[in-house]
């Protein structure tokens, strides 16, 4: 008999509230951990976009697909300099997702990456959903091993392209020594995750503060995450007196590194760091302190 595909999705993360779990508590009382995240990715004209920001001429799809690609070249060659920029001048961490073949590719962009000392975390080895993967064990350490070459350390998270995973996947990661992921958009704070290879824990991302739901899927004007990222950070802010919080921003250099768009994502990054009581933490920071706070409470 067959297992169901996803039955393994509600056994690997138990139901548990946040109003009934063990406490946890930031360092001087804080609220609310702030975790940038910066995806860079890697799009072949060789075959179709990830992403469109132009429909095909007459709804058919043709190649190569010069426009969509070359919307998302742009943010490589010009908006990612802003976003390194916005957050270099704030002083602000962030954990630099991105595909394996992006040391190669983009090398410059890595090079800076790893100057800002942001973190480098997984993100498939090219944009690709880890369902039309055909080896993921093999992608996944190739990834794994492009990045421990670029910065002299492997990397302990992951985010998958497009937040996808198949029931073997997180098995995978764990084997592979992955120690967090994000593609678990099911909590304010960290949650242990079940692995049948080792422990592996979810950090708070985000589908509600990213510039690929709110720009490129649901088309919101350029002010949007600015709306609704204060709107996000007031409530959790509000929350985290009574238990912390993790706040995600996460970005894309062609969608948040556009010009019509940046000036409003520096104001949210100002906006957060006008209030007391906010750390800004990579990913692997956040799991550090969370296993720290799991152990103290046996």
């Amino acid at each position: 008999m067959s297992i169901p595909v996803g039955s393994s999705v509600r056994a690997r993360a138990p139901y548990q509230s946040i109003v009934n779990r063990p406490p946890l508590a930031l360092p001087g009382g804080a609220r609310v951990v702030i975790w940038n995240i910066v995806n860079v990715e890697v799009w072949e004209p060789t075959g179709a976009m990830p992403r469109a920001a132009l429909p095909p001429p007459m709804g058919n799809p043709l190649l190569p697909d010069v426009p969509n690609w070359a919307w998302h070249e742009y943010g490589m060659r010009v908006g990612f300099w802003r976003i390194l920029e916005a957050l270099t001048d704030r002083k602000m961490k962030a954990s630099f997702a991105l595909n394996g073949a992006t040391c190669k590719m983009y090398e410059e962009v890595c090079t800076a990456a790893l100057k800002a000392g942001w973190e480098f975390m997984g993100h498939g080895l090219v944009q690709r959903p880890m369902h039309k993967v055909e080896d993921q064990l093999a992608a996944i350490k190739e990834s794994m091993e492009e990045i421990r070459k670029f910065t002299g350390k492997a990397p302990r998270g992951w985010e998958s392209p497009g937040l996808t995973e198949t029931d073997e996947t997180l098995d995978n990661l764990a084997e592979c020594g992955i120690e967090y992921v994000a593609d678990w958009v099911l909590d304010d704070q960290p949650v242990a995750l079940k692995s049948s290879k080792g422990a592996i824990t979810s950090i708070p991302y985000t589908v509600e503060l990213n510039d690929v739901v709110i720009s490129a899927v649901q088309q919101h004007p350029s002010d949007e995450m600015l709306k609704r990222g204060k709107a996000q950070f007031d409530r959790l802010y509000r929350d985290g007196a009574k238990a912390p919080r993790v706040m995600a921003i996460s970005v894309h250099p062609y969608l948040s590194g556009v010009p019509h768009r940046i000036g409003y994502l520096e104001q949210l990054y100002d906006y957060v760091l006008g209030h007391e009581g906010v750390l800004v933490w990579t990913g692997e920071e956040i799991l550090d302190w969370f296993l720290a706070q799991q152990s103290a409470a046996k």
